[in-house]
């Protein structure tokens, strides 16, 4: 195949914008060094055919009736999604190496009855199929290929007549039509913008699996991001056989919602119910144990939070914490030491989410300040308590979303009584039988029912 002619310019990988020279600066976006090279074709055709596309009146798509989505059979996917795979959607997936994404990608595909085509540029037909066998993928309608280069990719597309592609990875597939290396910004952008295209103009969708960098990110230009309709983010680490699906981007669906998942031999497993299994090994009778109703999306997961205080044996006392916000941590300490009298000035503090999961909500506050309160002062917390509020900085407890959903969650799990912050109790119409609400307004409130 013979190259067409082509213009160099100056793609930015912060901003994406490009510029007709090189500059040490991006002029858009100030940032330093991110300018790179990148080869346009000038005689390439933009628009598929060249010929404009028609338009429509808001009116005539309004009346045209609900898009039936795609299910994948994973109802932790469909959650995440909201609702299944929408046609004429981009995705992209992303995730550590060896976090399951290939494998999730794999297992949503014998669910789709109609022609789906698997692109898998960084292995071979027959390593595919190797994992299909693990996993127990058998479709009859599932095609395989191992063929990297964007223009292959389009033609198969074609022969195939796929309603889903999934194309394994964006980051080693390139185009013919440029010079530099799979991998790079134009060429992560060109493929991107090619199958953006190709699910816009045949209203089919298409699901981009990304690598990510030390730093947890998508790699690539930020500008892929920006193209994608749904970005998802499959987190878990080795220590832990559960994992998490996020959405941090979604046009047509929430991005509070999450998926959990356990990896086991046959593959990714869903779990019906996070909360057993995040307190599954919890001990009942030690010091900074706290339960706290995290509230993902729509759904409620009790997380249990452990705290351990100790002397601190060098000058500067260390303060670690996994799963929960360090500066928020340090807040709720100075708290404890201001507004109720805890020293912790001496005092070597360590902070645990157990199972791994990353808890940013407000309402956590509560229980993490008392855990740690529990372990200074070396004294047992009910078994059967459940803590929810905001601390603010003068010590007072504040109100929380959705009290209701998470006291429904902790009483099917056989907890008793749910401290709460006193303007939510105020507001409830009906307090939830076998289980007793205690509204505090402030923290020493909360300290007096359980000390």
């Amino acid at each position: 195949m013979s190259k067409l002619k082509s213009k160099t310019v100056y793609l930015c990988s912060a901003c994406g914008d490009d510029h007709p020279k090189w500059y040490g600066q991006c002029p858009s976006c100030n940032e330093w060094g991110t300018l790179g090279e990148y080869k346009v074709a000038k005689n390439r055709k933009k628009g598929g055919n060249g010929q404009p596309r028609d338009s429509r009146k808001l009116a005539d798509v309004l009346h045209g009736g609900e898009v039936n989505r795609i299910p994948t059979g994973i109802s932790e996917m469909d959650r995440v999604l909201g609702g299944g795979l929408l046609p004429g959607s981009l995705i992209l997936l992303g995730g550590n190496p060896g976090i399951g994404k290939s494998t999730l990608a794999l297992q949503i595909l014998p669910a789709i009855q109609k022609p789906v085509l698997y692109v898998s540029a960084e292995e071979s037909e027959d390593q595919v199929g190797l994992r299909a066998r693990r996993l127990g993928v058998n479709s009859k309608t599932l095609h395989l290929s191992s063929e990297n280069r964007i223009e292959g990719i389009l033609d198969q597309i074609s022969l195939v007549q796929s309603e889903l592609v999934v194309v394994d990875s964006i980051q080693t597939v390139f185009s013919d039509e440029l010079d530099s290396l799979p991998g790079s910004v134009s060429q992560i952008r060109e493929c991107g913008q090619q199958l953006l295209q190709l699910s816009k103009q045949r209203n089919i969708a298409v699901i981009i699996v990304g690598h990510v960098t030390k730093e947890g990110i998508i790699a690539g230009p930020k500008m892929l991001e920006h193209m994608v309709d749904t970005v998802l983010y499959l987190e878990g680490d080795d220590r832990h056989d559960h994992r998490v699906l996020r959405s941090a981007k979604n046009r047509f669906g929430t991005t509070n919602e999450v998926g959990i998942f356990q990896m086991e031999a046959g593959g990714l497993v869903e779990v019906d119910n996070p909360s057993e299994l995040f307190l599954a090994e919890r001990q009942d009778d030690i010091t900074g144990s706290t339960i706290f109703p995290s509230l993902e999306g729509s759904r409620p997961i009790l997380v249990e939070v452990q705290a351990l205080v100790s002397n601190a044996n060098f000058g500067t006392p260390q303060r670690n914490v996994n799963g929960f916000d360090f500066k928020r941590l340090a807040m709720l300490l100075a708290v404890l030491e201001k507004r109720l009298g805890t020293h912790m000035g001496t005092k070597d503090v360590f902070v645990n989410l157990v199972g791994g999961l990353k808890v940013d909500d407000p309402a956590a506050d509560l229980a993490v300040i008392t855990a740690v309160a529990s372990g200074a002062r070396d004294k047992l917390i009910s078994e059967s308590v459940v803590l929810i509020g905001e601390v603010g900085l003068g010590g007072e407890v504040r109100s929380v979303s959705r009290l209701d959903a998470r006291i429904s969650e902790a009483k099917s799990l056989g907890f008793k009584s749910v401290i709460a912050p006193a303007a939510n109790v105020k507001r409830m119409k009906k307090a939830p039988k076998g289980i007793k609400i205690f509204g505090v307004s402030n923290v020493g409130e909360a300290f007096q029912h359980l000390f």
